[in-house]
This record gives C-alpha cells, structure tokens and sequence, in this order.
C-alpha cells in the first residue's frame, strides 16, 4: 500500500491500476495482510460523536448572566439570614434551569443516524475464498461482491458489472437507480456521474458486480458528511438572538443599579446589611425571572398546534424561526415530487394518451389527449401488458398501503397496468414467463419469452428508444402506419420535457421455437408504443410555493439531480427564474462574493454535492437571509444542521436527516411548511405580545424599589421598601407568567401570510413598543408607589405599629401591580387594535387566566400559611377598590396611545 492512488483518482484510471495501487487482487487479500491494513486504515466504522452528559447540559442552563444576578442574590439574602427569601430565589434558578435542560436533553443524536446506514456483514475473497466478514473489518484492498438487495459497505472501485443499478438518492439525491460500469472517468466528475464506482450507504438494486475496497470509515462519502456535521455549527435563532441582547442589556443594567442603589443606601446611612438587601430586592424585582418559562410554554403551545397540522417540531426556537423565514430551500427528491416515478404519457405510435393519479397507487385514468375519453384495450392493452410482463418488480396492496418490491422503473409500469384493471399477478399466471435477457446496460434493452394462454410463444422487449427502433419491423410490414423517424422524434420530444421514455415491442414465434431466447430473435419486432415516466411534483406543491412568494419568502431548488430534470420541475411548480439553473461544479469555480451574488438571483441549483449545500446556505445566511433548508438524504444533513431551520422528510427521510434537523413533517408534505410557517409568525407575534407584557412589569418593579431606596425614609429601624423579594417574584414568576400564557393562544393576526418576513436585524423591540413599555412601566411604579404611601399613612394613622403598617402597605403595593398586569393584559392581546376590535371574546383563555390569577392572589392576601411565605396581610375591601380604580387607568391611558398612533402615526409600525 505504498502507493496508493489519490482519493480523487480512482475512479480516472482502470481498476487493474487501482488494484496494483492497493496491492490486491481478485483473489482477495490475506487474513494477515487484512490485519495489518487494519492497523493503518481503521475500523470501517463512523464513530459515534460524544454526547454531553446530562449533567454538562444540566449546568449550562446556569451559565446565564440574569442568572449569576439571581444566584449572587440568593447567597447574600441567606447569609444575612433571610432564609426562606433565599430559598425561594433559589427555587426560580432552579424552575428555569430544568425547563431549559428537559428542551434541550433530547438533541444531539445527529452523527448517531449515520451507524443506520452502515450494512453489518460483507461478503468479500479474504485467502482466495469467498468469505462472509463483519462490514466493520473491511480494509482498503478488500475484494467485494455485489448483488441485488446489498447495502454497500465502502467507497469501491468496480472491476465486474453485469446488469448493475444502484439506488444512491441517500447520497446524491437522484431518484432514479443509476447504471453502473467499469469504464474510465474523467478525474474531475461529479459524485453522481462516477458510474464505476459504488458509495457506502448505497442500495444495489439489481444486477451483480464485484468491487475492490478504496476507502472505509469516515475517508468515504457518507464518512465526509460525518466530518462535516460534525465541523458544522448550528446557528442561533433570530428571537434567541434577540433575547440574548436583551438580557445583556438588563443584567448590565441591574448591575450597575443595584451598585447605585447600594452606595445611596450607604449615603443615607443604611446599615450594610440593609444596603444590601435593597440591593437584592432590585436585581429580583427587575429581572424577569418568568421570561423564560413563558418563552418555552408558549413555543410549546405551538409545537402542538404545528403538531396538528403534520410538523412535528424537535427544537422549541424552530417555532419562532419559521415566521422569521426568508428563504426556503428545498430538496426535489421526495419533497417538491414524490420520489415514486409515475408514468404521465403513453403513446402506441398514433395517438398519445395521458394518465391521472400520481406515485405507486392504481387509482387514476387513462385518457386520451386533450380529452375526457378512456382509452380503449384495442388502442393501449397489448402496449400495457407488454409493460407487465416484461418486468420483474411487484405492487401489492397491504394493510392499506401499496408494497413496492424492483425497480422504481418497473414499478411504475405496474402502477399504470393497475389502472387499466390489469393485475400483474393474473396477467403473469396466465403468460408463463419461459425465458429472459436480463437488462443489459451496454445494449439498454430487456427481453422475456412467454407462453401465451392460447400456446403461442411470444417475446416482449423494452428499452430504450434508440436501442429498440433498430430491431423493429419496418414499416411497410406493420399494421400501424410509422416510421423509425416518427418513433424516434416523439421520443426526443418527450425525453426532452424531463421524463424518462422507454419503447416497448413484441414478437410471436414459430410454435416450434425453443423455450430460450437467442440474439437471433432480437430482430422484426413489431412495434407497441411508448410509455414516458417522471417523478411527479407533489400536486399541492405549486400553491404552497406562491403563497410563499405571496408571504415575501423566496423558494429555491438545491438537488444532486440533473439540470434539465431539476429545471421541468421547477417550470411546472412556478419557481421564479426557473430556466436559470447553476450547477455544483460551476458554484466550485466562484470566490465567495461570486457565490453570494450567485445565490440571489438563482433559484434552481442542480448537481450539488453535500458540501454545496451546506455552501449555499452559508452563503444565503451571509446575505442577511434566514434560511430553511428541506430534504431526506444523508446528503442535505450538513446543510439541515447548518440551516437557521432544518426540515426533514418523515416518511421518506433518513435517520440521518430527521437528526440533523429541527423539524420533520409527518406527510412529507412541502403544503405543511407553508402552514408551519404561519404558525410560526402567530407564535412570533403571541411571544412579542408576551415580552411587551411581561418586561414593564419588570422595570416597573424596578423602578418602584430604585425610588423608595432614594427618597423613602427609614421608620422604626425598618427599611420601608414597597415589596419584600418573595413578594416581587410572586408577581413577577406567579401572576405574570400565568397572565401572559394565555396571550400565546390568541388568534392568527389577520393576513399573516400576505406581509413580508421579519428582518432578522431589526431590533425585536422598536422604538415605539420601547416607548410604550416605558409609559406602562412609569404609569405602575407611580401608582403602586402612590398606593403604597397611602395605605402605610392611613394604617400608621390607626397607630398599628411600623411592622404591621408596613406589611399591609406591601400587601397594597402587590395588589395594585397585579390589578395592573390585569388591566394591561387586555390591552396586550393586540400591539395595533383596541380589545373591541379584536373581540372582547375572541380568546377565553384571557378571562380563566384572570379569574386564576384573582383566585390566587386571594389566596396571597388572606390564607394565613400564604401570610407566613410572603410576609402579607389581609386587606379591607377599601383597599381592594381603590387599587382596581387606579390600576385601571392602564388601559384608558394604552388605548389613547394606540389610538393616537393609529391617527398620526399610521405608517410607523411597531
């Protein structure tokens, strides 16, 4: 193995060259020698990526900066011996951090799926005999042989074909099973075009070959898309990426207002302990500790509503992604088209024919062009039957589906006989099948001899084409009035729309002909028709996409296909600029702002390798675009990982893909991603309107603790501060998280789908929701500051004592703050529109989520173990009054705003 050829070389030189390079032979390797090999190349094995421990993914959950607050928090109030304030910010750590850890436990499995599609066993010449080893043990110089219904087990160089197809969709995204050879490449050709050569991962479709072993483990093909998943970093999304400024924006300023608030606590001649603790009851008071919980259950809220409609989601921030969407790119194999050839077009050499129904089903018609009418057996019976006989695949109907066992190509010849209500288990019982010519490759054709139920013998051929005029009949000896010419140019102009074309012939023998057929019979046939097949666009594929275009979001077309299959598809699906199409080879040979400016005015790309892919998302990303990327191939991992949102196929998706990815649709069904994307911008807009909801709350709390610290005296040796901690986090983690849920069932906002995508780098808070949260914010903390001063006076009046006034007016203050969240709520369930025009019962939930939170908060004032936790006290239903006629200023003072906004600002939006 001193001399081994380049990787890129094996399949540029004959296999007697490959086989000197790896010092093998026919024969096989020794035992011995395998060893040896084994030692230098490895296991042929894709080794498992470690996973995080759970404890590792556990504690990354803490690894926050809002957290470090809380946590320093709760060390300082349990030394300064405030142990159940202590334990309870503690608990909200905690709460947080398990959510976090249960969202992203069940990730990670990606390189996993690829062990699926590595075939345990081999058979292989090891000490000049056929053995059967482990797949694991092959080594480069391993001598394989191949036959129908084998996975392949390593990158090898074929050196024997006979009649060989191999299905590569896995890797190439190809639909048809690809004719295998031991011919001579050029170096620089595609994966897809290497025909003598066959890829790990693979299926063998029919036929047999022999191979000697090139490349094991992660050196293949399927071992590159391991490296590169594993090399390939998953990017955040747009709203996680918002959040996260967010959240350096209010820990930078928590920290450095809580540092203010403890040097004026010292200036006002705080003891340190009490310093301190103001410190603590502001940093609590303005994070907002339910922020997180609110973000996962209302995503969760929406897994389960895109669950209803076929999109099972893997990850929560795939949820918001979607409505962030600006581009879609799409795999065509199995996503925009079934992955079932069907066969669309019959012709008999007179007339054409059109047939309905797509995929492997029977159901559908025959009709003739441009018309309803049937056709009849006398014009397409002898054409279809031919097509069944000749034909070595099998349709069968269990359990309600349709069971396909051959080639994807005969199996759409079975499919169309079934609609003409001809059973190929009927037909084949009757016209016993006494001899065959396999498909040969070099001559395209395939031939069976069959004894007829009135005992003639009759030979049935098919091929393609160009292989089957010459052994016709000419015309002057047909029945049917054509000419080789016609024959050839309706092919042509068939193949030409992106359908593959077969020809199909027959010829009846002498009685006393044998019961073999010999290259002497393979002449005067007499001509039966043509059957064209393609792999059919999803019907409902064609709407989806222009509702797409219609929402602003781009659709575009990657496939290791051929261009001129991918460019038919893309015509009849209306992808813009369809006749443009880039292939993988020409994107290899741009620089990178090329490549960019490539990517925006193309939307087909065809002949694309994995790396490709992964490439042009990339690029899309580089572009400012938020990417979806589509598939169900080892090929579109990379770029399923790599994508802002990766979406695999259910039905027909590899492991691999649906690992890789972060949504998987159920149906296989491109129509579902158009109504995950809508759902999608309804969870963006019901997670905005909790966001408006929920941070007021915060910086009003905030703002409430900030003013006592510097203007509110000290009474008694006692810190007269509007809220205690445990009190802060009940309205921050209990009211305001149950009040804001209900905002994620609110309904889809009007014409979602007909507005353009949301800019991944505008701000997620504008200038106009900032200067709304900061009004609100302003009008609570003034408020519940004013209400709080006015039941401690009036308590302090009675002469009660300072600890007594002081826990009534705390009881006050949060009373008022959750009468406010209330009122705010409802004009929260729209960031535009008043509650009347939305419908003041359009959503139900808003009223159980106020009577729960009323039901609570009683609990909070009167139960007397709540007194204990929360340091509170029954209040007169005096104070219950006036905090509700105050609190409701909120909504008069909101909806003036929005109404002014309406009026003279109409054409700012938030």
């Amino acid at each position: 193995m001193d001399n081994i050829l380049q990787n890129n070389e094996w399949h540029s030189v004959s296999y007697n060259d490959v086989l000197e390079s790896l010092n093998a032979s026919s024969e096989g390797i020794s035992t011995t020698d395998a060893e040896k090999r084994m030692k230098i190349a490895g296991s042929n094995i894709l080794y498992r990526q470690t996973r995080e421990s759970a404890f590792k993914i556990l504690l990354r959950q803490f690894m926050n900066p809002l957290i470090y607050v809380l946590l320093a928090a709760t060390i300082l109030a349990i030394a300064m011996g405030k142990i159940t304030d202590g334990i309870v910010v503690f608990s909200v750590i905690i709460i947080n951090g398990v959510i976090g850890f249960i969202q992203e436990y069940q990730a990670g499995k990606t390189i996993q799926g690829l062990l699926q599609l590595m075939p345990e066993n081999a058979t292989v010449m090891r000490d000049g005999k056929q053995k059967n080893i482990p797949a694991a043990d092959l080594v480069p110089g391993d001598y394989v042989l191949l036959q129908a219904g084998d996975k392949v087990s390593a990158d090898m160089r074929l050196t024997f074909v006979k009649n060989m197809q191999c299905n590569e969709s896995v890797l190439t995204g190809e639909s048809l099973p690809v004719e295998k050879n031991t011919d001579i490449i050029a170096t620089n050709i595609g994966i897809a075009d290497r025909r003598n050569m066959v890829f790990s991962g693979t299926l063998i479709t029919s036929g047999k070959a022999e191979g000697v072993v090139v490349l094991t483990g992660i050196k293949t093909e399927i071992g590159k898309i391991s490296a590169l998943l594993k090399t390939t970093a998953s990017v955040k999304s747009p709203l996680t990426k918002s959040l996260e400024k967010i959240a350096r924006g209010i820990t930078l300023s928590i920290i450095s207002i809580g540092i203010l608030v403890f040097l004026i606590g010292i200036s006002r001649n705080y003891s340190l302990i009490d310093a301190i603790f103001s410190a603590i009851i502001l940093a609590v008071a303005a994070i907002p500790e339910g922020l997180p919980a609110v973000i996962t259950i209302a995503s969760a809220i929406g897994v389960k509503r895109m669950a209803n409609r076929q999109s099972i989601i893997r990850h929560l921030s795939a949820v918001e992604t979607l409505g962030s969407t600006t581009v879609i790119c799409s795999d065509k194999t199995g996503t925009l088209t079934l992955n079932e050839m069907t066969v669309q077009v019959l012709w008999n050499g007179a007339q054409k024919f059109n047939v309905t129904g797509v995929g492997i089903k029977t159901k559908g018609k025959i009709l003739k062009n441009d018309s309803d009418e049937e056709a009849t057996d006398d014009e397409i019976g002898e054409l279809l039957r031919a097509a069944a006989l000749c034909n070595d695949a099998t349709l069968q109907l269990k359990e309600g589906h349709w069971k396909a066992v051959g080639d994807p190509t005969e199996v759409a010849l079975i499919a169309v006989a079934g609609k003409f209500e001809i059973s190929e288990d009927e037909l084949r019982s009757k016209w016993q099948r006494l001899d065959e010519l396999p498909f040969d490759s070099e001559k395209k054709i395939m031939a069976t001899l069959h004894l007829s139920p009135s005992g003639e013998k009759v030979i049935y051929l098919k091929g393609a084409p160009e292989s089957v005029i010459p052994l016709l009949l000419n015309s002057d000896n047909s029945s049917i009035v054509f000419n080789t010419e016609l024959v050839r140019g309706e092919a042509l102009q068939i193949a030409e729309t992106g359908m593959r074309v077969l020809a199909f012939a027959s010829k009846t023998l002498d009685t006393e002909h044998s019961s073999h057929i010999t290259e002497d019979d393979l002449c005067d046939f007499y001509f039966l028709g043509i059957q064209a097949m393609s792999d059919p666009p999803r019907m409902e594929v064609k709407e989806a996409i222009e509702t797409c275009h219609n929402a602003g979001i781009t659709v575009k077309m990657i496939t290791g296909d051929h261009p001129s299959t991918a460019t038919a598809i893309g015509l009849q699906l209306g992808f813009k600029n369809a006749e443009r199409v880039i292939t993988g080879k020409e994107l290899q040979n741009l620089n990178a702002e090329e490549f960019q400016e490539v990517v925006k005015k193309t939307n087909i790309f065809a002949r694309v390798s994995p790396e490709d892919k992964l490439n042009l998302v990339k690029a899309l990303q580089a572009n400012g675009e938020v990417v979806a990327m589509t598939g169900d191939g080892v090929n579109d991992a990379p770029a399923l990982k790599r994508a802002d949102i990766g979406i695999a196929m259910g039905i027909s998706g590899t492991a691999v893909a649906k690992e890789a990815a972060d949504m998987i649709l159920a149906d296989d069904n491109f129509e579902s991603i158009k109504a995950a994307v809508e759902e999608g911008r309804r969870v963006f807009d019901n997670l905005l309107k909790s966001i408006v909801f929920l941070l007021p709350t915060s910086i009003g709390l905030g703002l409430v603790i900030f003013t006592a610290v510097l203007f509110f005296p000290t009474e008694g040796g006692i810190l007269l501060i509007p809220m205690q901690p445990v009190q802060v986090l009940w309205i921050n983690l209990i009211t305001a998280v149950a009040l804001s849920l209900p905002l994620a069932l609110e309904a889809m906002e009007p014409n979602v789908m007909n507005r353009l995508p949301r800019k991944p780098n505008i701000p997620l808070l504008s200038s106009l929701i900032i200067f709304r949260m900061v009004l609100v914010s302003l009008v609570m903390a003034g408020g519940t500051i004013g209400l709080f001063l006015w039941e401690y006076n009036i308590e302090m009046t009675r002469g009660i004592g300072h600890s007594q006034a002081i826990s009534e007016a705390q009881t006050m203050a949060v009373t008022a703050m959750v009468l406010f969240q209330v009122f705010y709520l409802i004009d929260c369930r729209s960031l535009h529109f008043s509650a009347n025009k939305i419908g003041l019962f359009s959503n139900p939930s808003i009223y159980i989520g106020i009577a729960a939170v009323l039901f609570v908060h009683t609990a909070f004032v009167y139960f007397p173990f709540m007194n204990r936790w929360f340091h509170s006290s029954p209040l007169k239903a005096e104070a219950w009054g006036v905090s509700a006629v105050v609190a409701f200023s909120i909504l008069i003072i909101i909806s003036i705003e929005k109404w002014i906004r309406r009026k003279f600002f109409n054409n700012i939006k938030m």
